[in-house]
């Protein structure tokens, strides 16, 4: 007795990606940093507005922003006017500038009373988690834009990473200041991370009329 070969049955799942824009995702304008900021200190929401500060001077992959230390940026009674670290996926180390207004961002931060005997400058809220996750970074960073009417699926961690080395070239063209700024080990990398060849071919087919 012969049996019929039947299709195999499998689970109608929707793809992972249906519905998202992939890809990479948006660097901030300068008015969508400062319109966050202003909603922040309105809220008076002094650790979001440190770590959205922070994250926009430092450039650095949410993995090593979330696991910053306090005594990586606080030293001496003051908050360091530049940092080093150890990138986790290089394992090469990385400078980064703390400005002015993040520098009093993070005091008031320091100041509450959530930091007290803190050693991570962003602590979780369970004891089994000493910082917060790159989970409920990005949780964050999908509600800082929402509030200022952006399409959050446009929007990522590393909107924040690109938002001031984006902005950086397009006032010097300096690629090799913004590969270490990221901490890259090739210019290739940085090359496609900011699209230069694609914005630099627009910008030239703009500027011709026919």
């Amino acid at each position: 007795m012969t049996t019929d070969n039947l299709p195999a049955i499998r689970a109608c799942r929707p793809a992972w990606n249906k519905g998202r824009i992939v890809g990479q995702k948006r660097p901030l304008l300068p008015k969508h940093v400062w319109a966050i900021r202003v909603r922040l200190e309105i809220a008076a929401n002094v650790r979001d507005l440190a770590l959205f500060n922070l994250a926009i001077d430092s450039k650095l992959r949410g993995c090593d922003l979330v696991r910053l230390r306090v005594a990586d940026v606080y030293a001496a009674g003051q908050v360091k006017e530049r940092a080093s670290i150890i990138q986790s996926k290089t394992r090469k180390p990385v400078r980064f500038e703390i400005t002015e207004g993040t520098r009093k961002s993070i005091v008031a931060w320091l100041d509450n009373p959530l930091m007290i005997g803190s050693e991570h400058l962003w602590p979780g809220r369970f004891h089994e988690r000493p910082h917060i996750s790159t989970r409920q970074y990005a949780r964050l960073v999908r509600d800082w834009v929402t509030s200022i009417g952006l399409e959050p699926t446009s929007y990522g961690t590393h909107t924040m990473r690109r938002t001031k080395v984006a902005q950086i070239y397009r006032k010097t063209g300096n690629l090799r200041a913004v590969q270490l700024l990221l901490g890259h080990t090739k210019m290739d990398s940085t090359v496609r991370y900011l699209g230069v060849e694609l914005e630099d071919a627009l910008a030239i087919a703009e500027a011709v009329e026919i």
